[in-house]
């Protein structure tokens, strides 16, 4: 295989591998450091002693897994060993992490005997909540899960066995509906007879497959009764009556296959002769046993699947295992038995069938999704899954009788799940996905940050340097900046770049730079000087001089002071067109309001302007933008404000004729499609609108506080638009996360901007 550049770069920059430990309770005073070790750990010792179910109470263990392998079936590697499997067990910890909050320790395993291996796994029970068994091959893997599933209290689970079963029935339960076919009618052929194949014959058979109608393949042929031939007692449970001796003939008049083997094990002429519309799922990885282009030249009528991202319906694992141990471990589950994976795969298999949310198309280049032959299952980026599938599981475990904790408000449980990440967390994560696939290797965005005495401020640095959104960069005395750094015990900040101002070699460039801008109005030589020693001023003439990409000011100061440095320094790209916008993000839906920070009483012009800076805003997350020009009334023009709203939209259309604009209109009919397109069929949008203008500050502010506070609103911003370079004012009660969050999109915006530069070079 050939080695990927890339992706050796990507694991060992910064600190090796993809992990790490981090603490969930506070250990940096002398106070914290006696509650969280000696004498303080003393008092949950006892309590666990006394009642081993304390455990739960006081230590990490209902929320940790382990993932174990001994590297003997590694992805597409074979036996590799289980030091080389380290990568893919750090990257299955990645996303129990993400997509289910689970932290995970990855273990490797140094043997390939079974007796071993189980002991060695069986006496970690006290550390874990579960087990996800992982690469390991078949027959053994069959024989170490059913030991340890005897042995241990505690979930274990070898995911390349249920995993891949799991998301392939549910794959399959909406395929065969679309296709108009019944599970107890349909013939399926199986080829592969590894751990994943047989766990999906298994659970194919569970939800209505005729065992005599599933015909299972291996590299010798069919697995028929009475063949001797490289059988054991795992493929024995399979073996069927049929006359049919190899794939191709086992495919004649099929209606199913399902591919768990190698690339080009299909070809166009089996697809020709299988049942009318086929349902052909091809997950042999990375290349499939057919890729979809050849089937479809030959099979107008199939449905199809893959293992690959690049194709429609991706049979992906990680559409299972993170919410399935989700929903057994917040029930404390003693085991994942066939109703919980049941559960699981009609979960699943029921939101393919929802509408899909404009965020998960936000996540794919704003590619529309709904049930139908080319979305039959979930994407892995819908946060739904986890609301989904986790409560579903651990009903299941409820009753059939394994879970040893009860849940009694299954609504108030998915509120919990939900607030886990919460829409923005979702949001901000794609933006910094995008940051990190739109680098291509070039330098990171560099941001100034001016307020760098507040803790606030130094924490954020470091989550920005961890999450490898940008570079800080930190303005103040160095001398107390690290004072302060070390009293965090931010080690990651230890190479951050601190400036003085006045000790900068740039600082007389700066003055004299910021003094040629205003000497007309009214500010001296002396004075330019004094203001350059002021650290606002100074990180915004960074900006401006190229020396940083980006300021974010106002930790620590009201909106006013830490803005006037930045207008004054910077400026606006256009005159008079600088306006304030907050994104709010309300369930699924993300809105971007505006202005609501600068503009007192902005006229149709401004609100023009302003609108397609909004617009601008919104592509860097590759939503269509869709603008609505608010007001009391809707198309009515009756009064001074309406008239102004729908003269902007009018400007909006005859300026930027690529953009969907209308008004003005009542906000209720702006982000309520139905409602609009009953009463106002004429309306230019399209959609529920995405971008609301205001008609002035008061408007804007108000609305968007209200929503925050009374709809359980989540506010990302205010920012910046219309300025020269980018720059962007927090509210003095800012959190930690949001400074990451002003940083993350900050660095998309960087990097929109340069890629637009480079358009224009181009032309």
């Amino acid at each position: 295989m050939e080695i990927n550049k890339e992706a050796l770069e990507y694991h060992q920059n910064g600190r090796p591998g993809k992990i790490e430990v981090v603490a969930t309770k506070a250990c940096d005073t002398a106070k914290a450091l006696s509650l969280a070790y000696s004498p303080g750990v003393a008092s949950p010792c006892m309590e666990i002693a006394r009642n081993p179910e304390e455990a739960y109470k006081y230590t990490s263990r209902g929320n940790l897994v382990a993932v174990i392998s001994n590297g003997t079936a590694v992805l597409g590697l074979g036996d590799i060993g289980p030091l080389a499997s380290k990568p893919v067990m750090e990257g299955k910890g990645i996303l129990f992490k993400k997509f289910a909050d689970i932290d995970v320790f990855d273990i490797e395993v140094d043997t390939t005997d079974v007796d071993e291996f189980v002991n060695t796994v069986s006496k970690l029970g006290p550390t874990f909540g579960g087990i996800n068994l992982e690469d390991i091959k078949a027959p053994e893997c069959f024989e170490i899960e059913k030991a340890l599933q005897e042995k241990m209290d505690i979930p274990v689970f070898h995911d390349d066995q249920h995993g891949t079963a799991i998301v392939s029935a549910a794959a399959l339960l909406n395929a065969v509906e679309l296709q108009g076919k019944k599970l107890d009618q349909i013939k399926l052929v199986v080829n592969g007879a590894g751990a994943s194949a047989q766990a999906c014959a298994k659970l194919f058979i569970s939800l209505g497959v005729k065992k005599e109608n599933l015909c299972m393949c291996d590299s010798r042929g069919t697995i028929y009764l009475g063949r001797k031939e490289g059988m054991n007692k795992y493929k024995e449970q399979f073996a069927v009556e049929t006359k049919a001796r190899n794939l191709t003939e086992a495919l004649v008049g099929a209606d199913v296959f399902v591919g768990l083997s190698v690339a080009g094990a299909v070809t166009p002429e089996m697809l020709k002769a299988m049942a009318e519309k086929p349902i052909v799922f091809a997950m042999a990885n990375p290349e499939p046993e057919i890729l979809p282009s050849e089937a479809r030249k030959v099979r107008d009528d199939i449905i199809m699947a893959t293992g690959r991202s690049d194709f429609p319906n991706q049979v992906n694992n990680v559409l299972g295992f993170p919410f399935i141990f989700r929903g057994a471990l917040d029930v404390r589950a003693k085991k994942i038995n066939e109703e919980m994976k049941l559960a699981a795969v009609h979960a699943i298999a029921k939101l393919a069938r929802e509408d899909v949310p404009e965020s998960v198309s936000a996540s794919y280049s704003d590619e529309q999704f709904s049930f139908g032959p080319e979305y039959i299952i979930p994407k892995p980026f819908d946060p739904r899954v986890l609301l989904w599938v986790a409560p579903a599981v651990a009903k299941a475990a409820i009753e059939s009788g394994v879970a040893q904790k009860e849940l009694k408000d299954f609504d108030l449980y998915r509120d919990q799940l939900e607030a886990q990440f919460g829409p923005a967390k979702a949001f901000v994560r794609n933006a910094i996905n995008k940051v990190q696939a739109r680098r291509n290797g070039d330098e990171k965005t560099k941001i100034v940050f001016p307020d760098a005495t507040s803790v606030r401020v130094l924490k954020a640095a470091q989550e920005i340097i961890d999450e490898n959104i940008a570079t800080p960069i930190l303005i103040g005395y160095p001398d107390q900046v690290r004072e302060k750094i070390k009293e965090c015990e931010l080690d990651r900040l230890d190479q951050v770049q601190i400036v003085h101002p006045s000790q900068s070699p740039h600082f007389e460039s700066y003055v004299d730079e910021f003094y040629g801008r205003r000497k007309r109005k009214g500010v001296t030589w002396n004075e330019a000087s004094r203001l350059m020693s002021d650290p606002n001023y100074f990180a915004a003439m960074m900006v401006n001089m190229g020396d940083a990409d980006a300021v974010i000011a106002g930790a620590t100061q009201n909106y006013k002071d830490a803005v006037k440095p930045i207008l004054k320094t910077i400026g606006a790209a256009k005159p008079g067109v600088i306006a304030g916008m907050t994104i709010l993000l309300v369930d699924d839906r993300v809105l971007f309001f505006t202005d609501t920070t600068v503009n007192i009483d902005p006229n149709a012009e401004q609100l023009a302007e302003i609108s397609a800076l909004a617009a601008e805003v919104c592509q860097y997350f590759e939503m269509k933008p869709r603008i609505a020009m608010l007001s009391y009334s809707s198309f009515t023009a009756f009064g001074e404000s309406p008239k102004k709203m729908q003269e902007a939209a009018r400007l909006v259309k005859e300026r930027y004729p690529e953009l969907e604009v209308d008004g003005e209109m009542q906000a209720d009919i702006a982000v309520n499609a139905d409602l609009m397109k009953s009463i106002f069929p004429f309306s230019g949008l399209s959609n529920d609108a995405n971008i609301l203008v205001f008609p002035n500050l008061d408007s804007g502010n108000i609305s968007y506080k209200l929503i925050q506070h009374l709809g359980n609103a989540k506010v990302i911003g205010p920012f910046l638009m219309g300025l020269r370079r980018p720059a962007h004012v927090l509210q003095r009660t800012c959190k930690v996360e949001e400074i990451v969050h002003t940083a993350a999109l900050t660095a998309l915006q960087v990097q929109a901007n340069k890629t637009r530069k480079e358009s224009l070079k181009s032309i």
